[in-house]
């Protein structure tokens, strides 16, 4: 008597080569809408994969991609080297929240937020680059308390008119001041 059941039977004359699990190389890029990708397997065979990941992913040419096939049908289930793209897209109002922790985005060569609006609350604001452009239509600042700004130099051009308003001011150089205009009104 033995204790060996059989759970899985191959009919008369099916080979091993049915069954695959393994690397698949893209060799054509899907198309939009297509619900498979053209790759092909270690042995040259070249088979149509349906996507079966867990998440949405385009898959580029070239990109090695974890198949499983019996017979005919093979699938997607996963990307061992990819340079595709992948993207979350989910309906309605989206909230990701690290709790109790902090939260990390990172891109290794860049990082784009697109909006018709962002806001941005906090307490501390800290912000470190090499250098900056910002370009705007408007723009408008409100301190409450002390605005402060240590540069290097400044240089500042206004293609309109420029006002500038306080109770009292000081200009302080250290070498020469000059002041050119076609009309200096003083008082």
């Amino acid at each position: 008597m033995s204790n060996v059941a059989i759970l899985f039977s191959k009919p008369a004359g099916a080979g091993a080569a049915d069954d695959y699990l393994g690397p698949a190389r893209v060799v054509a890029s899907r198309a939009p809408g297509a619900s498979g990708v053209s790759v092909e397997l270690p042995d040259g065979a070249a088979v149509t994969a349906q996507m079966a990941l867990a998440f949405p992913y385009e898959p580029a040419l070239d990109d090695v991609l974890l198949v499983i096939g019996k017979g005919s049908a093979h699938y997607v289930i996963g990307v061992l080297h990819g340079a595709g793209r992948s993207m979350l897209a989910l309906q309605g109002d989206v909230e990701i929240r690290a709790v109790g922790g902090s939260l990390t985005l990172a891109g290794d060569t860049g990082l784009c937020l697109e909006s018709p609006e962002l806001s941005i609350a906090t307490g501390k604001l800290r912000m470190v680059a090499e250098s900056i452009v910002q370009k705007f239509t408007h723009a408008y600042q409100h301190v409450r308390e002390v605005l402060s700004v240590r540069a290097g130099e400044s240089h500042t051009v206004v293609d309109g008119s420029s006002f500038s308003r306080a109770k009292s001011g000081v200009i302080l150089t250290e070498e020469k001041m000059a002041i050119n205009g076609k009309e200096i009104h003083l008082g």
